[in-house]
């Protein structure tokens, strides 16, 4: 423990940034991550206790998204137009966004519960999209920064493993508060968590924006056009590849939107995932420290397609196992969080490396619009993931009794559910991931870039080699040319 200390407390050799600072940018994603993981594990919780249609509520969450679509690329543009006087790029959006995100998220989840169910739905619409604009003023730039605080690959990948600790230590305590607060014991309501949030989110963030220095790329912006931005995404085939598979991998993931449903319908007691969660924590933050160390040794994308497949099997035992062998499903919980925790801290690794792709095969500078599709990933598959499940529990097939105006779960006390919506439950829950996995492995077979050739690309990027040194340590692995 304390050699891990010091490494992170230390600035090793031929890196550019300090302590403080890599503190306060784990600090920002702590903060961030509460807010998200509050609204990717806890929205679809709350909607689904306080609003009755279930299936018309997965359809505004979709129809949201339409937004979201336009919404992201926009500012994607925007970003890397928009000239502030400071010459900072990344920094002032991020102070912009430190007010909006906390309160367009109690918004969220203070619909009145007197209002009827198409003024409900009307809130969620409005409130979504404004808390779905005030996320990508801050997710774009956080992690774009990355790429303008250093040009050292290890230091990059080594931030962003750190980093992704921290954020788990922000989806805990979302966690926590989402799951006690609303329980059968405290019987408080969403709207509550959401302030506590609110307020460990903003503590949390303001660092990140007066303690991160922006050293590297501030005088090489693209004017962009429509057509140089669909160029770069047609030539940043690895950024496309990545991401398809990603749109699977997480979509499909509905377990964290059902957890206190499961917890509460299939083992008798909302507050069980808790339980599962903290015996899984010590394993899963073993391995989590220990991703630095892993992808200096090993290729990233082989040992994320790796962890991918063993969730896949693992998911497939728990599902064959049943909810009924509680000591079962607990095991298998507990190996099956180890691979996750590894791609939990690897998940966002890739996105610089092909952000420096971009630029070294098109000649395009176009960080805004890399992150911006990260940003728009995350926010889609989130909220797809919360619909699904959704979605298919208020198909009438599935026997599902569905609830208006709950405050938690003590409300549910008198609502049963029959044994085939008990079973459809358990279905989404685990196999939906394992589908949603299997099919993104198979995508994430045709990345091929690795750690070497990024690094390559990102010093002839930054002018530290010229085009024709780093062609020939290429040698001729990618052939698109710059284009000046």
């Amino acid at each position: 423990m304390p050699n891990l200390i010091k490494k992170i407390t230390s600035t090793p050799k031929g890196w550019s940034t300090k302590p403080k600072e890599r503190l306060s940018y784990y600090l920002y994603f702590c903060g961030q991550n509460a807010i998200y993981n509050l609204v990717a594990s806890f929205l679809t919780t709350y909607l689904m206790l306080s609003i009755g249609g279930l299936v018309k509520t997965a359809g505004i969450m979709l129809a949201v998204k339409v937004w979201d679509a336009v919404n992201d690329a926009i500012f994607g543009v925007l970003f890397d137009k928009v000239k502030f006087k400071s010459g900072k790029k990344f920094i002032p959006w991020l102070r912009i966004s430190l007010v909006f995100i906390p309160l367009t998220t109690v918004m969220l989840f203070a619909i009145p519960n007197g209002f009827s169910e198409n003024a409900k739905l009307a809130w969620l619409t409005v409130a979504y999209i404004l808390w779905d604009t005030a996320y990508t003023l801050c997710d774009v730039p956080i992690f774009g920064i990355i790429t303008s605080m250093s040009e050292n690959i290890d230091e990059r990948n080594s931030i962003i493993s750190y980093k992704q600790i921290w954020s788990g230590v922000g989806s805990g305590v979302a966690l926590i508060l989402g799951t006690v607060l609303v329980g059968e014991q405290v019987k408080l309501n969403y709207t509550v968590v959401a302030i506590i949030c609110a307020v460990f989110a903003i503590i949390t963030m303001i660092p990140a924006c007066f303690k991160l220095e922006e050293r590297f790329g501030g005088d090489r912006d693209e004017d962009f056009t429509l057509k140089k931005m669909f160029s770069y995404l047609v030539q940043n085939k690895y950024l496309l590849i990545y991401y398809i598979g990603y749109f699977f991998y997480s979509s499909a993931n509905v377990s964290g939107s059902l957890n206190l449903f499961v917890s509460f319908y299939l083992f008798n007691n909302s507050q069980f995932s808790l339980v599962v969660q903290a015996l899984s924590l010590v394993p899963a933050a073993i391995f989590s420290f220990l991703v630095p160390h892993m992808v200096r040794k090993f290729d990233k994308m082989k040992l994320f397609r790796v962890c991918t497949l063993a969730t896949v099997i693992l998911s497939v035992v728990m599902w064959l196992i049943g909810y009924n062998s509680m000591i079962g499903f607990i095991i298998i919980s507990i190996l099956r969080a180890v691979p996750m925790a590894i791609l939990g801290v690897m998940l966002f690794m890739f996105t610089p490396d092909c952000a420096e792709f971009g630029k070294f095969t098109s000649g395009i500078e176009a960080k805004g619009i890399t992150f911006a599709i990260q940003t728009f990933m995350a926010k889609l598959t989130a909220a797809v993931s919360g619909a699904l499940g959704m979605f298919i529990l208020g198909l009438k097939s599935t026997g599902w009794v569905s609830v208006e105006g709950a405050q938690n779960f003590a409300d549910l006390q008198g609502v049963t559910q029959t044994d085939h919506a008990k079973a459809v439950l358990w279905f989404i829950y685990v196999m939906s991931t394992a589908i949603g996995y299997a099919i993104a492995y198979v995508i994430w077979t045709r990345y091929k870039l690795t750690d070497k050739d990024v690094q390559t690309m990102a010093d002839c990027n930054s002018g530290k080699i010229t085009r024709a040194e780093a062609e020939e340590k290429l040698g001729g692995r990618y052939d698109k040319k710059s284009k000046k």
